[in-house]
């Protein structure tokens, strides 16, 4: 860490940080440091320095329609019942519907509607895979130098081999970002895995707490800062260290799932749940992931995520929402109150993430608004397999470069007027990557 005299301040060219054996955690904004730096014209960064960062969500097979709704602007927006985990954040959040993927469409269900979700070119069926690069993965090369990790790739269910019925590899129902147009990036699903490439937990680091490595240099920082720091610091660091116990007992698990499957001479990803290693409570699961994420977004290890919740054929089950049946039949009655309960369960998922990252101060606003949170689905409707037009939701204002407060519907504007691409690149223009064309589109979505 380098230091001047001049008013006892710390000053460095981009961020500060906070070292310790083979580990680097970058510190919350501060008022008593100049944290990010003065460079405020670079790519990536808003007006005032900070980061800009970039998250998808997906949850698979459409939402219950009936309760998928929102009017009014701001404060006062009226949500339908399955957004009401949103609430609190509608000042900060925009309701955008009629977006969709041409190349989804008229193709068959389910995988033909899911690989290109984020990047909106046509699939190849059969044994050979050919989409396109997924816009998280463009943002990841373009902003990948000031962070340890270019991007997060998670997800909270296993993916599936083989091929559907409509001849697509069912690779494209088990991922949505794709690092060119045969591959897929390699998905995290386990917490502990997700969290030890964060910091670079290797070897015998993962016996010993980031926070315990990092404790030696956090307690000088600590005797320099304001009264204000100090108490951020130290709530900085808890919710680390909270994390990170969460993520030892997931280790544990995983080792103890990998021994078994060792034993048992069958691979660990053809074990079920929870036998594979992962968390037994999906609920867990997806917090702790959503935790990892807020995570590597405030220590600054990456700036573009994507969380896959669910795959497309989901076989997950949901036992503490009352739901009898699994994901992917339940969306079959999408209309009934099971699969309301469902959809409002999933966005909660993206609530708990915002008010997380919204929870983090950072200037003169939070870590949330200077990001984008980008919520959807790969369907309308589960039982008709309509990707017609796509759930979707943004939260964050990625420095104040993203109005936000509204409720944005392109479902009467004509085709050409409505693609989920031409949303993407205006996305990626307010985050400093700027192209000429991507997917399908090459103009911006109006009214954005």
């Amino acid at each position: 860490m380098t230091r001047t005299n001049t008013r006892r301040e710390y000053q460095l060219s981009r961020r500060t940080l906070l070292h310790g054996a083979g580990v680097a955690m970058a510190l919350p904004w501060l008022e008593s440091i100049n944290v990010w730096g003065a460079e405020p014209a670079a790519i990536g960064l808003t007006a005032a320095g900070f980061p800009k960062r970039f998250a998808a969500l997906f949850m698979a097979n459409g939402i219950n329609s009936d309760h998928w709704w929102a009017n009014g602007a701001g404060a006062g927006m009226e949500l339908g019942k399955s957004l009401e985990p949103m609430a609190r954040l509608t000042t900060k959040m925009n309701f955008i519907t009629g977006l969709f993927n041409k190349a989804a469409t008229g193709v068959g269900i389910h995988p033909g509607q899911t690989g290109n979700l984020l990047s909106g070119v046509s699939l190849k069926k059969g044994a050979e895979l050919r989409g396109g690069i997924s816009m998280d993965q463009v943002l990841a090369n373009h902003l990948s130098n000031p962070t340890a990790q270019s991007s997060m790739v998670m997800g909270c269910e296993q993916p599936v081999t083989g091929y559907h019925e409509t001849n697509f590899s069912l690779a494209y129902s088990s991922h949505i970002s794709w690092q060119n147009a045969t591959s897929p990036v390699p998905m995290e699903q386990y917490p502990a895995l997700a969290f030890d490439s964060l910091f670079d937990n290797r070897g015998a680091r993962r016996n010993k707490s980031i926070l315990d490595r990092v404790q030696e240099e956090a307690r000088g920082l600590q005797r320099r800062v304001s009264a204000g720091d100090k108490v951020k610091i130290d709530e900085y660091l808890t919710s680390v260290r909270e994390v990170e116990k969460r993520v030892v007992a997931a280790r544990i698990d995983q080792q103890h799932a990998e021994q078994n499957a060792q034993h048992r001479g069958k691979p660990l990803e053809m074990m079920p749940r929870p036998d594979n290693g992962m968390p037994e409570d999906i609920r867990e699961h997806m917090r702790l992931m959503c935790d990892i994420l807020a995570i590597g977004f405030q220590t600054d290890k990456t700036r573009i995520a994507t969380l896959l919740l669910n795959r497309d054929l989901s076989g997950l089950i949901y036992p503490f929402l009352d739901v009898r049946t699994g994901h992917h039949l339940a969306s079959h009655d999408d209309l009934s109150d099971g699969y309301e309960r469902i959809s409002r369960y999933y966005c909660s998922q993206l609530a708990y993430l915002a008010t997380k990252l919204d929870a983090m101060p950072e200037g003169e606003g939070t870590v949330l608004d200077n990001c984008c949170l980008m919520y959807l689905s790969n369907m309308w409707s589960g039982s008709k397999h309509d990707s017609n037009r796509v759930p979707l939701l943004t939260v964050g204002g990625l420095g104040g470069t993203l109005e936000t407060g509204r409720v944005l519907d392109y479902m009467e504007k004509g085709d050409d007027n409505r693609k989920l691409c031409s949303l993407y690149l205006s996305l990626m223009d307010r985050m400093g990557v700027k192209l000429d064309r991507f997917g399908d589109a090459d103009t911006r979505l109006a009214g954005l």
